[in-house]
């Protein structure tokens, strides 16, 4: 169905694909409507987050759930409940084989990074020191460091660099032995 113009007179034409002659209605036969909308959006808290009652202005941190036409607000620990899904952290650990200077990777990071700093020897078990409060690299063995750090798209994006300084520290050790 769609309105056309011709010769000067606007007409509904409705065809139906069928074998019988189109229906047309003139511009007259065709009732007026309107239709309106409320633009407002409205979103109820529920679960954890409904517990508190909020003042005038204050703001609420959750996440937001479309069902049905109808929006909520719930807590991320409140997602389990209204849904299969599930929500996890991940920490990952990386075992690297180095066998160059813990002081030479340290110094290495700080000139690409702004914030490398030492960690104390009884929060890590020998050397270690954190890169941008994210990633920690330790020092296993003289032959080994790993590093830890939780996933999320920040952390992961500061390890692929560290990753990449310690492979290449690794050839210019054996390039130059």
């Amino acid at each position: 169905m769609f309105m056309a113009d011709i010769a000067g007179v606007r007409v509904l034409y409705t065809g139906d694909y069928s074998r019988e002659e189109d229906c047309h209605l003139c511009a007259a036969e065709i009732p007026q409507f309107s239709l309106y909308f409320n633009s407002e959006k409205m979103a109820k808290t529920i679960r954890r987050l409904a517990e508190k009652t909020l003042e005038v202005g204050e703001s609420v941190s959750g996440l937001l759930v479309k069902k049905a036409f109808t929006c909520q607000i719930m807590a991320l620990d409140d997602l389990h409940v209204f849904s299969q899904l599930s929500t996890e952290n991940i920490s990952q650990r990386i075992t690297i084989a180095y066998n160059g200077a813990f002081g030479v990777l340290k110094h290495r990071l700080k000139q690409i990074f702004e914030s490398v700093e030492s960690l104390p020897d009884e929060e890590s078990e020998g050397p270690a020191f954190r890169v941008h409060e994210r990633l920690t690299v330790k020092y296993e063995s003289e032959k080994h460091i790993s590093l830890h750090w939780r996933s999320d798209p920040i952390s992961d994006m500061v390890s692929d660099p560290v990753i990449i300084s310690i492979l290449l520290i690794l050839i210019l050790i054996t390039s130059y032995c």
